[in-house]
């Protein structure tokens, strides 16, 4: 993930097979993964609701189901993390990867980041749950709770580059 060099904050090579080779059923239904993703952050995370007109007074997880917006966006998502999984291994692409992710949802959106862990850690739940077969063993969790925590990590960086500390207290 970092172009050849390894730290302490990069993916190896074999995590990138264990990430990619799992993924692939994943992606295969990436609308109602991505659905199951955000159906239960809303559910779990009302705030969130906040930054997405269209659903922002939906209650029901059902009805948010449903919502053609919501679908959209449960589509972006699964396809941001595929465009992330697809070039793990140019670390150029991963760092443009989170820095247009994180400008656009601090600068357009202005979404706090706190945000992402809690959805990254819904992701998880929602892969362990929907497909066990392919997310049952822990270094299979192990190595996307991985990559769910540096995204975490290098989306905060893009925020602090950006100034998130003046954004959020001029709103």
């Amino acid at each position: 993930m970092d172009s050849g060099a390894k730290n302490t904050g990069s993916i190896t090579d074999e995590e990138v097979s264990v990430i990619r080779d799992t993924w692939k059923p994943v992606y295969e239904v990436k609308e109602d993964a991505g659905v199951a993703v955000l159906v239960r952050f809303f559910t779990n995370t009302p705030s969130a609701k906040q930054y997405f007109d269209q659903i922002r007074e939906i209650q029901d997880p059902e009805e948010m189901r449903k919502n053609a917006q919501l679908r959209k966006n449960a589509i972006n998502i699964m396809s941001g993390l595929n465009k992330l999984v697809e070039n793990l291994h140019d670390g150029d692409k991963v760092k443009n990867i989170f820095n247009q992710l994180g400008e656009t949802h601090a600068l357009k959106y202005k979404v706090d980041p706190s945000y992402f862990k809690i959805v990254t850690k819904v992701i998880l739940e929602v892969l362990v749950e929907t497909f066990p077969k392919v997310f049952s063993a822990a270094s299979v969790q192990g190595v996307w709770s991985k990559l769910m925590s540096i995204t975490c990590v290098e989306l905060n960086k893009v925020y602090t580059t950006v100034g998130w500390d003046s954004i959020k207290n001029s709103t």
